[in-house]
């Protein structure tokens, strides 16, 4: 679906048009594309924390810019494409001023598109409570940046349990390049990884592992396994019955099989480990399979409120739990499922789809202990409006406001999420588990 307003703005004439009446000014996002370089150059580096030996060893092949933080920077005509900020060992909240420092003196050296990655330390895991106050308030800063940047700069945090530097790289590499282009304002949380690390092929990182995408006929889901097959997965595309025919399509586009299964059905778990008996087991599955029946809970049948959980919420849980009790997954195995910002925030008249995806949160962070004893990761990615023949559904006034109201001023594409679940699904994001990733622009609902 097109956004007839992005593309107006994007305009020489749409522009001049959009900044007199004061309308959103929404840049068109620069997306991955095959073959581009991975990471944006140049970088600031700034910040004198434990984790900058492990920075300057992931950009020892990228040309960097270097800052330290109290420097005010001369204007440049090379503007920067990203900037990395350490902050891990912040003490204490006078040191807090070293981030205003840096970022008055550097903000407007941010090119448009620009990447911004603070680097914090674990609030829970800090020993004393000055620095546990002062790492918890990078927060607010992150979020704050996020929405004056503007210019499509996004800015995220990423903090690192002490013990799992290691464990940034996959991270750091996602969040300074082009697929993170319509996640900002995010918090992730690194820990030790759960699985041994590997040899990592950064251009086909998904060489030899089996993948499981559901609900991947079409839409977000198909994109999730053209995205995971380009990064060199053997995919084996899932959906109803019903869908044989353009299922059987979605599969050969990306050389992959297709499994046609309803993962509703009491013998869905059964079906799914004879053909892990017969093909072997998944290095990913991708919960991806949801739908919808609005309407508010006053109106709502009861099998329309049923149909929702069992798809959305209990479908996912007993596949991941068969897999897990049935040695479906390898160690070093992820599980990515899909909620939603309505699962975070609520919305009209969708009571029974934000149970369900506030349920599916639940399971991945429920669940992620669990796993990790295997070697495998549990998250979830929560995408906000994305432009799908399910949001084209929506009436106007309520389309374009979901549009606009995030820092990014757009709807976001189902490459968007797909990239963020290749990142989640990454044989070396070992270290991110039980997280809830926003694939939203940083979406005003739910902030």
């Amino acid at each position: 679906m097109s956004d007839s307003y992005l593309s107006f703005v994007s305009s020489p004439w749409g522009r001049w048009f959009a900044q007199t009446v004061g309308l959103p000014q929404p840049l068109l996002l620069q997306r991955h594309r095959s073959g581009q370089q991975g990471l944006v150059n140049p970088v600031i580096v700034a910040g004198a924390g434990r984790l900058g030996s492990e920075v300057q060893r992931i950009f020892s092949a990228t040309d960097t810019v270097t800052a330290q933080p109290a420097t005010i920077m001369a204007p440049s005509t090379v503007k920067a494409q990203g900037a990395v900020f350490d902050a891990s060992e912040i003490a204490d909240l006078k040191q807090l001023d070293e981030l205003y420092v840096f970022f008055h003196a550097n903000a407007r050296r941010l090119g448009q598109h620009a990447r911004v990655v603070v680097l914090g330390t674990t609030p829970e895991l800090c020993k004393d409570l000055p620095q546990a106050i002062a790492q918890r308030a990078l927060e607010g800063l992150v979020r704050s940046l996020a929405k004056e940047l503007r210019r499509a700069i996004t800015v995220q945090l990423i903090y690192v349990a002490p013990g799992a530097e290691r464990t940034l790289e996959s991270s750091l590499r996602f969040f300074l390049s082009r697929r993170s282009a319509y996640v900002s304002g995010q918090v992730v949380r690194l820990e030790k990884a759960v699985d041994q690390p590997v040899d990592i092929d950064w251009e086909k990182p998904f060489n030899g592992r089996r993948v499981l995408v559901t609900g991947a006929s079409r839409g977000i889901g198909l994109a999730i396994a053209q995205v995971l097959a380009r990064d060199g997965a053997q995919v084996v595309c899932v959906d109803v019955p019903q869908a044989q025919a353009l299922l059987q399509q979605a599969a050969d586009s990306v050389g992959g099989m297709a499994l046609a299964l309803d993962i509703t059905a009491a013998d869905a778990a059964q079906k799914l480990q004879a053909h892990i008996r017969e093909h072997g087991a998944f290095d990913v599955v991708v919960h991806n399979a949801g739908i919808t029946r609005d309407k508010t809970i006053a109106k709502m049948t009861e099998v329309a409120w049923r149909s929702v959980l069992a798809v959305n919420l209990e479908a996912p849980l007993q596949l991941s739990t068969a897999l897990l009790e049935g040695q479906g997954l390898r160690p070093g195995g992820r599980i990515v499922c899909v909620s939603s910002i309505s699962g975070i925030a609520g919305n009209l008249g969708q009571s029974n789809y934000a149970t369900s995806k506030a349920g599916v949160i639940g399971l991945a962070q429920g669940l992620a202990p669990r796993a990790a004893t295997q070697q495998v990761t549990v998250n979830a990615v929560a995408p906000g409006f994305i432009e799908t023949q399910m949001t084209a559904k929506i009436p106007l006034m309520i389309r374009e406001a979901g549009r606009r109201m995030n820092s990014l001023s757009q709807g976001g594409q189902p490459i968007d999420v797909a990239e963020t679940i290749a990142w989640l699904a990454h044989p070396a994001s070992g270290g991110v588990n039980g997280q809830v990733v926003r694939v939203c622009g940083q979406s005003l609902l739910g902030a």
